[in-house]
């Protein structure tokens, strides 16, 4: 459990893994803000450490003006939001600074979220993008000549010189090419990147997470695959899926997933789906399901290897002690989500949306 101590040292140093995990509620001013809030921070003895934004209110407190919690950790401006929509729609339309301006949007505004959300440029992310829709269409049979052209490129030598910068091979050679589609989520207890392939969901992890970028190597790897920014017909599931498991309206998930790993990292991923919602589980009752009883360090080893956070859910298995034992997305995380489910499976008029 978190004390209040280390809430308190999460606030002074504005740590922003721990957004979604509390509110911090100031007695004096009646205000209620952010772990990351940059206000002058209250002395400990004035504040109260609340679960969530709802809480904060029915107890008389006042969001506050400089942090606003009342909205999503890193939410896409309705600008930017506007502007994707209509990419996504069209990967072919290109935004230069000029058609920005025209908008009223400043284009170093919209390349400095990028670079910080996306660690590339809004340029660059257009590119990719057209980039993306030309690789689908060779991949379903379509010339290259008419795909590159479709996918907005003037030119058929500048199509292919930026095609094997980003695949390694010419446009004409991939047919046997793979892609892994990858998007930003924003959820509750932070951002979250996603990947995807035909298959399914092969990704969904909080932008924190130390092994990060070992598992998108690791990912990159087994599919002999690049990992390139862009739409795909699993996300938008993903997307709706998560955000009524985040409004207490849904249990299970029925998005497609692809897990590639070994035969026995798979049988304990899917044991994991098995713990049903709102229960915990331990690695010894793992092995045991499994037929394994002699390695349950082999099951937690396994558990850590798990890249799909929350529709896998590792955070439901605890030692054997109680204890919260690691978890990838943090233990505060770890320990939102146990409370969150058991919270929500207490309501037995509580909607299953797995249909």
């Amino acid at each position: 459990m978190l004390t209040h101590e280390r809430m308190y040292q999460a606030i002074v140093e504005r740590d922003v893994t721990f957004e979604g995990t509390f509110i911090t509620a100031v007695k004096t001013t009646g205000i209620f803000c952010r772990p990351t809030c940059t206000a002058r921070k209250p002395k400990p003895e004035n504040v109260e450490f609340l679960r969530t934004a709802g809480e904060a209110i029915r107890k008389g407190y006042r969001p506050c003006k400089i942090c606003h919690p009342l909205e999503k950790i890193g939410e896409t401006p309705a600008f930017i939001r506007d502007i994707l929509q209509e990419l996504n729609a069209d990967p072919s339309r290109k935004f230069r600074d000029g058609d920005l301006l025209q908008r009223g949007v400043e284009p170093s505004r919209i390349r400095r979220w990028f670079l910080r959300n996306h660690d590339m440029t809004f340029h660059a992310y257009q590119r990719m993008l057209r980039i993306n829709a030309a690789f689908s269409r060779i991949q379903h049979g379509e010339p290259v000549t008419s795909a590159a052209y479709e996918a907005g490129y003037e030119s058929l030598s500048g199509f292919g010189d930026s095609f094997k910068a980003v695949f390694g091979v010419s446009p004409s050679n991939s047919k046997n090419k793979q892609v892994i589609h990858m998007t930003r989520l924003e959820t509750p207890l932070g951002t979250m990147f996603a990947c995807a392939v035909e298959q399914g969901v092969c990704l969904l992890e909080f932008t924190d997470r130390k092994m990060l970028e070992t598992e998108l190597n690791t990912l990159s790897r087994l599919l002999k695959a690049n990992i390139i920014p862009g739409i795909h017909r699993h996300f938008d599931q993903l997307r709706r899926e998560l955000n009524e498991y985040f409004d207490g309206k849904r249990k299970h998930f029925t998005v497609p997933l692809f897990m590639p790993g070994t035969p026995f990292q798979q049988s304990v991923w899917e044991a994991l789906r098995a713990v049903p919602y709102g229960t915990t589980s331990t690695y010894k009752r793992q092995s045991v399901t499994l037929n394994r009883p002699e390695a349950p360090r082999a099951v937690a080893h396994a558990n850590g290897m798990n890249r799909i956070s929350i529709l896998v859910p590792c955070h439901r298995v605890i030692g054997e002690d109680g204890s919260l034992t690691g978890y990838g997305g943090g233990l505060h995380r770890k320990q939102w989500l146990l409370d969150f489910e058991r919270s929500n499976a207490a309501d037995n008029d509580l909607p299953d949306s797995s249909s």
